[in-house]
């Protein structure tokens, strides 16, 4: 985010560097507004493989394993977008997009519950939990690498979206079975 400057951005757009700040005053507003824009396709791709799942456990899997592959795809992108050190304006947008991760989770855990695939917990304390769980594991300081080799960034995909059916309660054959089953998109 630091690295964000103005005439570049305009150049791309093909518009001069005085255009840029009639829709955005500063730079700080134009970060803000890329994370928010960010986030929103984020929360998107996330939902659009869990809606494609058969099932409540499936679309939950599947929400997991996209969220992993596609941060794993650009971990700069969604280092950025999550942890990047940034003033408080940045930064609040980019919890906006954390709290909005941990909703989208919600909501799929919840379903799971309701439908007997997941034992009774509270959905809204496990999916913060998942949220940070995630996000240690993937752009975290002790976070593995993977670096671009595709069958890495696979078993890496597998590795945590195991790691979090076991964890919402899952038992383990039934989690590797779906793990195995889930179409990874990036």
């Amino acid at each position: 985010m630091t690295a964000v400057q103005i005439a570049p951005v305009a150049e791309r757009a093909g518009i001069a560097a005085g255009t840029v700040y009639r829709y955005f005053p500063s730079k700080t507003e134009l970060v803000t507004e890329l994370v928010a824009s960010l986030a929103q396709a984020e929360i998107a791709a996330l939902s659009q493989a869990a809606d494609a799942a058969p099932g409540p456990l499936s679309a939950l899997a599947a929400a997991v394993a996209s969220f992993v592959a596609r941060t794993l795809a650009d971990r700069r992108l969604a280092f950025a977008l999550i942890a990047e050190p940034v003033g408080p304006d940045v930064d609040d947008a980019r919890v906006k997009y954390r709290k909005a991760l941990a909703a989208a989770f919600e909501g799929r855990i919840r379903a799971a519950v309701a439908a007997g695939h997941l034992p009774d917990q509270d959905p809204a304390a496990a999916a913060p939990a998942l949220v940070g769980a995630l996000i240690e594991g993937l752009i975290g300081p002790l976070a593995p690498t993977s670096g671009h080799d595709p069958a890495r960034q696979r078993a890496a995909v597998q590795a945590l979206t195991l790691f979090i059916l076991r964890g919402l309660g899952v038992v383990d054959a039934r989690a590797r079975g779906l793990v195995v089953q889930t179409r990874i998109a990036g």
